[in-house]
């Protein structure tokens, strides 16, 4: 019982941090948006450069495989794989969203609104992702190949993706402690957006941290070197 707990807890785990990976990825693009299109002062005086939400992109698919990496448990399935499931929430998502709201598919994420039925959209859309993502491979065979090729790539590139992880990270911290000063002096702007994006941040700067303690881009090895690798042993 406490073995399954266990297991189920860490499963659960990795999806938050999966999930906060996209959210603060979402963030970003939108802050980024309203920077070069409306010219916004992004979090003035404290952050010197709105552009330095590009390295909360970067940080958010750094984070995305140590996220994931967490949640590598057997905890078999309820009747589907997961991504069926997250397909299910995908096509449910785009229908609401299709009939309740203005905004298109395309420029969910985009776009500057912020009515409840677009936030609960990007929601579930967010979480259909999450539920992919994490069953992304056994999707088909050709698609674990695809992420097998990727593996490769990242492992003849591990020290840069280590020292990029330990960048953004820091990055991320700064930029969580900017918003967080500028809540405290101007009270009017400490709204749950504020609030929601001051977390996120601060979540994916400790999974930098946690993946660089845990050194999983070092760890990272293709599935040819880790099969072998168990043969000799």
């Amino acid at each position: 019982m406490v073995s399954l707990v266990s297991v189920c807890g860490r499963k659960l785990f990795s999806l938050v941090l999966t999930f906060n990976c996209l959210l603060c990825m979402v963030y970003a693009i939108g802050l980024l948006a309203g920077f070069y299109e409306a010219h916004w002062r992004l979090y003035r005086p404290y952050l010197v450069d709105g552009s330095l939400f590009w390295a909360i992109i970067l940080a958010s698919i750094v984070n995305i495989f140590p996220a994931m990496s967490v949640g590598r448990v057997k905890t078999g399935r309820l009747w589907f794989h997961h991504y069926v499931y997250g397909f299910v929430f995908l096509v449910l998502s785009a229908i609401v969203l299709e009939m309740s709201t203005s905004v298109p598919l395309v420029s969910l994420f985009t776009a500057r609104k912020t009515s409840l039925a677009v936030n609960v959209g990007r929601f579930f859309v967010l979480g259909g992702l999450t539920l992919v993502l994490d069953d992304f491979g056994d999707i088909s065979k050709r698609l674990r190949s695809v992420l097998n090729v990727l593996k490769s790539r990242a492992y003849q590139a591990r020290k840069i993706i280590l020292a990029t992880q330990c960048l953004t990270g820091l990055l991320s911290f700064y930029i969580f402690v900017c918003v967080d000063l500028f809540i405290a002096v101007n009270p009017v702007r400490a709204t749950l957006g504020n609030f929601i994006l001051a977390g996120t941040l601060l979540v994916t700067s400790l999974t930098s941290f946690g993946g660089l303690k845990r050194k999983v881009w070092l760890n990272i090895a293709p599935e040819k070197a880790r099969s072998s690798k168990t043969r000799s042993e």
